[in-house]
């Protein structure tokens, strides 16, 4: 049995009974607890479970970090990302760029480009794009002011991200598993998020290599609707391979 196709038997196990054995891992894919051993150690390095004494448990779903702390996670990984996702904004293009701690430093990017369309709920996108003083139609949505990521969001914004049709969506999901969709922790967030994917020719995800093949409570989009996944050189090569298995881009 392929690595892979074990790594997916247990999680397949760990969603049906919240938790499992080593020995009855062993026991029912036949190979030994050593080999279950590292399985595990794997699965938990891509965040998929979280080893106890003798065996594993599904992960809990921890809720997000106020914005401002956020912010200075990753930081490193958030620049890179930025720097690669720019170069994929072709000329003369229309994008959403929904609100996060990634696409705000993707933002910084954008406001070196001219010539694009950009419509926005980020308060710190559309205020970084508006200072850079190019050639760009920018578009910040109306709305509800969130209480902790500096954005729009409610009833309003949804009904005008309904009047646009754009070439790409730039997404900043909590999660991305290559087989379960993308993620959102935040019911609000994810409604705009989701309303600008449907609205968008393709779709876009900036996500460092913490998020990668993790889930979230909320599902933003299934894993057909990921057009591509920007990530950092952090990206394990288990991670990697993940998304190149089911077919989905990912730019590192």
């Amino acid at each position: 049995m392929w690595v892979q196709e074990r790594h997916q038997r247990i999680l397949n196990v760990l969603e049906t009974n919240m938790q499992v054995s080593a020995a009855d891992l062993s026991e029912l894919l036949g190979v030994s607890r050593e080999t279950i051993r590292r399985d595990l150690h794997d699965l938990e390095d891509a965040g998929h479970v979280k080893r106890v004494h003798g065996g594993a448990v599904l992960p809990r779903q921890q809720a997000e970090a106020p914005f401002e702390k956020r912010k200075l996670e990753q930081l490193r990984a958030k620049s890179e990302i930025a720097r690669k996702a720019v170069s994929l904004v072709p000329p003369g293009a229309s994008l959403f760029v929904d609100a996060g701690t990634t696409t705000e430093k993707f933002g910084h990017e954008l406001a070196k480009l001219s010539g694009i369309m950009v419509v926005t709920n980020s308060i710190d996108v559309a205020m970084t794009i508006k200072a850079g003083g190019n050639d760009i139609d920018l578009l910040l949505l109306g709305g509800r002011i969130a209480t902790d990521v500096p954005s729009t969001q409610g009833d309003l914004t949804l009904s005008e991200i309904r009047r646009f049709n754009l070439d790409l969506a730039f997404i900043g999901p909590v999660a991305i598993d290559a087989c379960k969709g993308a993620f959102s922790f935040d019911m609000y967030e994810a409604e705009i998020s989701s309303a600008m994917i449907g609205q968008s020719t393709d779709t876009i995800f900036l996500a460092d290599h913490t998020k990668l093949g993790a889930v979230n409570r909320i599902l933003l989009c299934e894993a057909n609707d990921i057009g591509a996944v920007v990530t950092d050189r952090s990206a394990t090569e288990q991670q990697i391979e993940a998304f190149s298995d089911n077919s989905i881009k990912l730019v590192v």
